[in-house]
């Protein structure tokens, strides 16, 4: 039999011995992954990234490190996704861009517009037309951007000619009904020529070896015109196509606008959205609302409530939100006056998104992983 002092040595080394296996499993555990390797970003069991777009110029893609920065020191958080646009009438690949955003330790989203200049809304189809798409004519730039991409090496989110559903933008729906681009009897072509001109671009990226794009179905909340032809079921791809489903939920933009509570702007789109794929994650790709003065006699909240809404209520009542996007951006209009949609346009509004992009639940940091030697080619 053992006296008790050698016990308690014994016992003690053990203990040590325990605490040391543990100690070494959790660092382990928690060593950093080096994301200059073949990484890949994981979805979060609980909460949802946050993210945003900070004003990035006309064209959307002046990217610099000192706008991400002060951005993040203002709502206090780090993005963990940061926004930018790549314009098909510029024709190349933002890659100096996309490596600011990922040295900064954030993820890529890339709206991907087949526009070309002055890049006006309420326009109808130009010289990158989806028919043209569809038959070949810009195969040499798809094939470029893809190798660009490639080469780029890192995970990146690309949405491939957004809010198709809306009637602002050349690649909307509403414009392919028929061959004088609009035929109220040929409507539901439109989604069909979308759907067409998105695999063929999906498929050719993928055809030249480019691996790390996730891509991303991204609507507006509500279709205009609010047509069945129009809804986003008509204009969904696939299964194969998507990895990310992708929602625009907007607040009031222009003064004679009210300003709707995010319950009215979320619940019936939501449901849309999980009603295409059960498994697909939710990324609110973009959000914002303006600063209006708001009378006793007009609907909707201000704009301080609007933000604690989302922040709240995209966490907590939409589980397979994964991510939020806020479009932090200001214009002036045709009547001289301005849409004030960043989140600093009063102190009220900043404090606002501040005190909720605090919590927890909202991630910063991205969650990365090695690729697997088996996958990474």
């Amino acid at each position: 039999m053992l006296n008790d002092d050698r016990r308690t040595l014994i016992s003690g080394i053990f203990a040590m011995s325990i605490l040391a296996l543990v100690s070494c499993k959790r660092e382990a555990s928690q060593s950093p992954v080096d994301p200059n390797g073949r990484v890949e970003v994981v979805l979060p069991e609980h909460g949802a990234y946050t993210g945003a777009f900070m004003d990035f110029g006309d064209e959307e893609d002046d990217v610099t490190l000192e706008i991400i920065e002060d951005f993040e020191t203002m709502v206090g958080k780090h993005q963990a996704i940061i926004a930018s646009s790549s314009y098909w009438g510029e024709q190349s690949f933002p890659t100096a861009n996309l490596n600011v955003v990922w040295r900064h330790g954030s993820l890529p989203l890339v709206f991907w517009s087949p526009w070309d200049r002055p890049y006006e809304q309420n326009r109808g189809p130009d010289k990158f037309n989806l028919n043209d798409i569809i038959a070949g004519k810009w195969d040499a730039y798809i094939d470029k951007w893809a190798d660009a991409a490639r080469a780029f090496g890192h995970p990146l989110i690309v949405a491939f000619g957004v809010e198709m559903n809306g009637d602002w933008f050349p690649w909307s729906g509403i414009y392919y009904g028929s061959d004088q681009w609009n035929d109220e009897r040929d409507n539901w072509k439109g989604p069909e020529n979308f759907k067409a001109a998105y695999r063929y671009v999906v498929d050719r990226v993928r055809a030249r070896g480019t691996t790390n794009i996730k891509w991303m179905f991204h609507t507006n909340n509500y279709s205009y015109p609010l047509d069945t032809w129009n809804f986003a079921p008509a204009y969904y791809p696939g299964a194969d196509y998507v990895d990310w489903l992708g929602l625009s939920v907007y607040g009031q933009q222009f003064k004679d606008e009210p300003n709707p509570d995010i319950g009215s702007l979320m619940d019936w789109p939501y449901r849309e959205m999980c009603g295409l794929d059960p498994t697909k994650p939710i990324m609110i790709a973009e959000w914002a609302t303006g600063e209006f003065p708001l009378s006793v006699n007009e609907p909707g909240i201000r704009k301080t409530e609007w933000i604690k809404q989302g922040l709240d209520l995209f966490r907590t009542r939409y589980p397979r939100v994964k991510a939020a996007v806020y479009w932090h951006e200001r214009w002036q209009n045709p009547d001289q006056s301005y849409s004030n949609l960043r989140v600093n346009s009063s102190v009220e509004s900043l404090n606002a998104y501040r005190e909720g992009v605090s919590n927890a639940d909202w991630l910063g940091n991205l969650i990365l992983r090695p690729v697997p030697k088996s996958t990474a080619k």
